[in-house]
């Protein structure tokens, strides 16, 4: 980067063209939400039949196009917006120093060097101090020795001709590192010459916007912040007070960030978790394959020779391909979870299945991963699921249904009204029963992400009126929203627990929510509360199906621990009338008749 070219540069023509390919994106982006959430969900709801599967298959992979052209032309829009902010800034400099030169009547000459003319005062013979030459001095040894000799040069230009060299060779150092740290980074911006997004050109995304990210600090920076220590209200607010060009930078550059924030609308927040999901399932895929090359599959049966009759049998099963394949499983099992929210999103449209948004994902740890059924932020009706023990990202499918089975029953119960079922694993759920259940600092650790995650529905909710909002706990997740109401103020209109081994609190009267408004189900053969009450129970072990609780006992017809949302339940039905505000409706538990003693010994 010369002077000339500096000179010459017009960063806003970046901008121009940044803003050329934001709108591409945003093209992009309203042909793949068309695609998936309008033509290929009115197929599925009214299509059926070979062609009308392949057709979709293939729209599926048309939505992938828009979808990958959508991130990466965001990037390179984001890209350029901050080359742009970085070189302006040079050119600002430069531009300062060449005005102050021109002012003090100096020359700047090609090299960024500039001189002055002879001046001053006289000295005891008579002269003129002389004229001069100052460089261009860009590391501080040199600029310090340089504005020390113009310091001790009687001639007064030589300061202000230093001073101005010294500001356009910082000018050109800056302009010159900003164009060798973009080169690289927009040129890698570049798409495979087909039709095809693959697993590694999602992979090849996912290493763009790091790139773009890291390179793009300085810029992201200048930008408006989000709020350190604000809540779900702030998050609002800060995502309201951006202008449009700075909520697609946060998008592009930042997804995780801004898929993570509690309070922003629920659009905003599944297009960047989507982003998010996309590029860590195409880099899982990339190492599951890379894994596989490493690992190659052993024979699954090997020859086994009778040494009495010397008969061959050659389906004796081989042990090594056992251990191989748990290993396998292992390796695959983000990927298995990723698709299942997928399979989620392709859903869409199938027997009336509202669209899914995904307010939340994660691949650390066990993972994260939270799924609406319907825009919540314009629903009537709020339910958020939270999953107990062994909940993860691996095995999210069922628990991915469970809110699906809850939405199916409530939607009908809703009398019209609009209804969102959200299945929340955003925290780190225990993974084993034995071991890691009876131990409480894992619903102590996430309560206070679901007291975010809720003040967030009502910070992001948009109708006319206020929603209802319904929580439902299974097995451990009850353990965590008694942790949450316990440690903070649980935003909720009611409270569902579903096999609670304890919520750590005594009462229903401790759960933040209007009396009567707690209820509990526990099915026949279910060990769970019984085994966790002397865990996670309240001051004398009390449980929420103990009549002590003061909990709305609901009707359950399922059996043992998992049960609870089967189809076509009593158990799931009761679910679903709180979620849908038709208390009136359910079942509860009928009063146990009979005499005194009796009734002393009666659950």
């Amino acid at each position: 980067m010369d002077l000339a070219t500096l000179k010459a540069l017009k960063p806003n023509e970046y901008a121009e063209a940044a803003n050329g390919y934001r709108r591409t994106s945003d093209m992009a982006r309203a042909a793949h939400d068309r695609i998936g959430t309008q033509i290929a969900a009115a197929m599925r709801k009214s299509l059926k039949g070979e062609a009308a599967s392949a057709a979709i298959k293939q729209l599926a992979e048309l939505g992938k196009n828009f979808h990958y052209v959508q991130t990466e032309c965001g990037l390179v829009g984001s890209a350029l917006d901050a080359f742009s902010y970085e070189m302006e800034a040079a050119k600002k400099k430069l531009d300062a120093a060449l005005a102050d030169a021109r002012a003090g009547g100096l020359t700047v000459h090609a090299d960024g060097s500039v001189s002055y003319p002879p001046g001053g005062d006289k000295d005891k013979d008579g002269k003129t101090p002389e004229g001069g030459r100052a460089g261009g001095l860009t590391d501080e040894t040199a600029s310090a020795v340089g504005r020390q000799a113009a310091n001790f040069n009687p001639n007064p230009k030589a300061r202000l001709a230093q001073d101005c060299a010294d500001a356009i060779a910082t000018a050109l150092k800056e302009a010159t590192e900003a164009d060798a740290k973009w080169a690289p980074k927009v040129r890698a911006l570049k798409a495979d010459d087909d039709l095809t997004v693959s697993d590694r050109d999602w992979a090849d995304a996912a290493s763009d916007t790091k790139g773009v990210k890291s390179a793009g600090k300085e810029y992201l920076d200048s930008l408006p912040q989000p709020p350190e220590k604000g809540g779900p209200k702030a998050n609002a607010e800060w995502w309201k007070g951006l202008d449009a060009d700075e909520k697609a930078a946060w998008v592009a550059m930042r997804p995780d960030s801004v898929g993570a924030l509690d309070g922003l609308p629920s659009t905003v927040r599944d297009e960047a978790n989507r982003m998010v999901l996309a590029e860590a399932r195409g880099s899982a895929q990339v190492e599951y394959d890379t894994w596989l090359r490493k690992h190659p599959e052993p024979a699954r049966y090997t020859e086994f020779t009778n040494p009495q009759t010397g008969e061959v049998n050659k389906k004796v099963e081989n042990p090594e391909w056992w251990k191989w394949d748990k290993a396998r499983k292992e390796a695959h099992k983000s990927i298995d979870g990723m698709d299942a929210i997928q399979t989620r999103f392709d859903s869409t449209g199938t027997k009336g299945m509202p669209e899914a948004y995904l307010l939340g994902f994660s691949t650390e740890g066990d993972g994260r991963a939270i799924i609406a059924n319907g825009n919540p932020d314009t629903a009537d009706h709020q339910a958020a699921y939270v999953p107990g023990t062994k909940a993860s990202l691996a095995n999210i499918e069922g628990d991915i249904n469970r809110g699906v089975k809850v939405w199916r029953v409530a939607d009908d119960q809703a009398d019209g009204r609009s209804v969102s079922t959200i299945t929340w694993l955003g925290y780190d759920a225990p993974d084993t029963v034995e071991k890691d259940a009876p131990f409480e600092h894992y619903a102590y650790d996430g309560a206070p992400a679901f007291n975010r995650f809720l003040d967030g529905l009502e910070a992001a909710h948009t109708g006319d009126t206020e929603p209802h909002r319904s929580v439902i706990g299974h097995s451990y997740g009850s353990t965590l929203i008694g942790a949450a109401a316990e440690t903070g103020d649980l935003n909720a209109d009611d409270v569902m627990f579903a096999g609670s081994p304890g919520v750590k609190v005594s009462g229903a009267d401790e759960m933040d929510v209007p009396k009567g408004h707690v209820w509990n189900e526990e099915a026949e053969g279910d060990v769970v509360p019984d085994l966790g009450r002397y865990g996670h129970g309240g001051d004398m072990f009390i449980i929420p199906s103990d009549e002590g609780f003061g909990a709305n006992q609901m009707a359950t017809d399922t059996q043992g621990h998992s049960g609870y949302w089967d189809e076509g339940s009593t158990s799931l039905l009761n679910q679903a009338r709180v979620v849908a505000g038709k208390d009136e409706d359910v079942a509860l538990v009928p009063e146990p008749e009979g005499p005194p003693e009796e009734l002393m010994n009666a659950k």
